[in-house]
């Protein structure tokens, strides 16, 4: 007995259900589109409003000095209360190079798609050569100030055996343990890379505003950065909940802030200096104002 043709069989079904796999990847590009410009303008008014920009600026200080209150109400066993855990081995000993990684290639498409030029360009991302600077600095100064305020121990059963060896490296080749006041260069790095982040994103508000080229990859990008930053800040949460003594990380956040101040609140003014973000971008509605 033989069989008749089998209903929805044949090239013709398989080009319908090309047709529909079509669409359906059309529509969810679409979304995907439409969520990513939504996000983007959002995320850019946010942090292109400089109330917020100031709000933001006391969420970082009460952070910093009120969230080791935190450790009382939190469960101390949990994966952020280890020193080994994913986040801090992957991101906060990492985090000035994922954030020139990320950061970078945002002022670099914002620069150069707003001017069309190399060396402006350049001018603005060697403000990322600055915070390098600063923070090789800073970690430096922090193992100095360890040295200088340190004694050498030897951990014994029955208590500290104090040992006059006269720096840390000699106290570390004999085996013993150098203690000293040791600021938080993890809270130092991640305030520093917040402030730093905040205030390089804000730009991309006024870039909207202008006009200027804002396809689907610098979006994408800007959101990218703004993820970055909100990791960052949960990081130096739990950094300040869980590690360090309270005063070693208020005075790494404050020289964090510190050094913030002295390029972008103040040096990054001046017209010997890498500038502003922002700065020479856009045009002026008068020519005689001044750049702030």
């Amino acid at each position: 007995m033989e069989r008749g043709p089998v209903v929805g069989a044949g090239p013709g079904a398989g080009a319908r259900i090309r047709a529909l796999l079509g669409c359906l990847i059309k529509v969810l590009l679409w979304v995907a589109s439409a969520l990513l410009y939504f996000g983007s303008e959002q995320a850019a008014r946010l942090l292109g409003s400089p109330c917020l920009r100031r709000l933001y600026h006391a969420w970082l200080a009460a952070v910093v000095i009120f969230g080791p209150l935190l450790q009382f109400h939190v469960n101390p066993r949990t994966i952020f209360a280890s020193h080994g855990n994913f986040f801090n081995i992957k991101f906060v000993n990492s985090a000035w190079g994922w954030t020139c990684t990320f950061l970078g290639g945002f002022v670099l498409l914002v620069v150069f798609l707003a001017t069309r030029r190399v060396a402006v360009t350049a001018r603005h991302l060697s403000r990322l050569v600055v915070g390098a600077a600063v923070w090789r600095g800073a970690g430096r100064a922090f193992l100095l100030i360890e040295d200088l305020t340190g004694s050498c121990f030897e951990p014994l059963p029955q208590g500290l055996l104090l040992h006059e060896l006269p720096d840390r490296r000699s106290c570390l080749a004999a085996g013993h343990q150098w203690r000293g006041y040791t600021v938080s260069s993890h809270t130092f790095l991640l305030t520093f890379c917040c402030l730093l982040m905040a205030e390089e994103a804000a730009v991309f508000a006024k870039y909207l505003a202008h006009g200027l080229p804002a396809g689907a990859p610098l979006r994408l990008v800007f959101l990218l950065n703004v993820l970055l930053l909100g990791l960052w800040n949960f990081l130096l949460l739990c950094t300040v909940i869980y590690f360090h003594q309270y005063t070693h990380k208020v005075v790494g956040a404050a020289v964090g802030t510190f050094a913030w101040y002295l390029t972008y609140g103040s040096w990054y003014h001046q017209p010997w200096s890498p500038g502003s973000p922002g700065h020479g971008l856009f045009p002026r509605p008068h020519s005689s104002r001044k750049h702030n």
